[in-house]
């Protein structure tokens, strides 16, 4: 019989149980999510599902959350934000692409020091299944795992998308990105309304990545989205924070927290985003494109807190002409 796995035709002898399917394929049941013929199969039916001619799977690697981290800050701590019920004292989110290898991934997540690790969710190499995976190297049970659409143009394939990550791992603390075109990957506003307001009835907290519109943004948080995103700069680009006033009348216009997603290149420029205001900033080439990425993640970690500090200190007011700051009286 024909079966279609991951895209590609294979032949089974008979029909079997998906676990058995699974366990021939050489795959562990616990770190996949598993869909057939476009519905997710929950984890405990595995046994229990039959696969038959002519059914389509799709496996995707595990997505998983971490337990939330309850210690009271110290004395002269920052406190960090809280998003969807849940306190983060880092203000720094990473992703976890573009690194060499996962090793390298691990360790510039450590040295930034960050609590939430944005992860794509992707078929399974089932032509391969020894590979590492990320949750080998990235243990979901010290980071806090958040699932994104990465890649997705519509909002069908990203309500799919987070939907197998939330079988996979059962968290639903997700960020949503629908894409415009592959040139820009600049946000598609009315296909990311459609799914976000599709993934909130559906029972997921939802943090978006959106434009610097601050209208956009205040309709996301009346649609009950759990933080909004807007952007620097275009993904990837290290054009760092184009775009200030905007996000800081986004930060004024919502109460949800208000996080820069994408476009920022070195510290300076996470910096310059956190003393607008905004609870912290999500990146991950400026620290995997960096010649030195473990360097960079210590830098990052660095400017989000200076950043912060400058803003709370509240800067100097900004004047025409000079001003000595040594008194001009008692002069020799």
């Amino acid at each position: 019989m024909q079966v279609t796995i991951n895209g590609e035709p294979r032949t089974l002898d008979q029909p079997m149980p998906l676990n058995a399917l699974l366990s021939s394929l050489g795959l562990d049941a616990r770190k996949v999510a598993v869909e057939r013929n476009r519905e997710i199969v929950p984890r405990g039916q595995y046994d229990d599902t039959r696969v038959g001619d002519g059914d389509a799977l799709e496996i995707v690697h595990f997505i998983g959350g971490g337990a939330p981290d309850t210690a009271a800050p110290q004395a002269g701590e920052d406190e960090g934000f809280v998003v969807a019920e849940r306190r983060f004292h880092s203000r720094l989110l990473v992703g976890t692409g573009k690194y060499k290898d996962f090793e390298e991934t691990a360790r510039a997540l450590e040295a930034s020091g960050a609590e939430i690790v944005t992860v794509a969710v992707r078929r399974v190499n089932i032509a391969d299944p020894t590979q590492p995976m990320l949750m080998d190297y990235v243990d979901p049970k010290v980071y806090t795992y958040l699932p994104n659409t990465a890649g997705c143009f519509t909002a069908d394939d990203a309500v799919r998308t987070l939907r197998l990550a939330r079988e996979a791992g059962g968290w639903d603390l997700v960020k949503l990105e629908v894409l415009g075109d592959q040139k820009t990957l600049y946000p598609d506003m009315p296909e990311t309304f459609k799914a976000a307001e599709a993934l909130i009835k559906d029972g997921f907290k939802v943090m978006v990545y959106c434009n610097d519109d601050p209208i956009a943004a205040k309709r996301l948080e009346d649609l009950g989205c759990v933080a909004i995103m807007p952007l620097g700069s275009m993904i990837g680009s290290g054009l760092g924070i184009i775009n200030p006033v905007n996000i800081r009348l986004i930060k004024e216009t919502v109460s949800v927290p208000v996080l820069v997603d994408a476009g920022v290149g070195c510290a300076s420029d996470v910096a310059v985003a956190m003393e607008l205001g905004v609870d912290g900033v999500l990146l991950n080439t400026a620290i995997a494109g960096a010649k030195d990425p473990i360097l960079m993640a210590r830098a990052m970690k660095l400017a989000v807190e200076a950043g912060r500090l400058s803003y709370l200190a509240g800067r100097m007011p900004k004047k025409r002409y000079a001003d000595p700051s040594s008194p001009l009286a008692g002069l020799i």
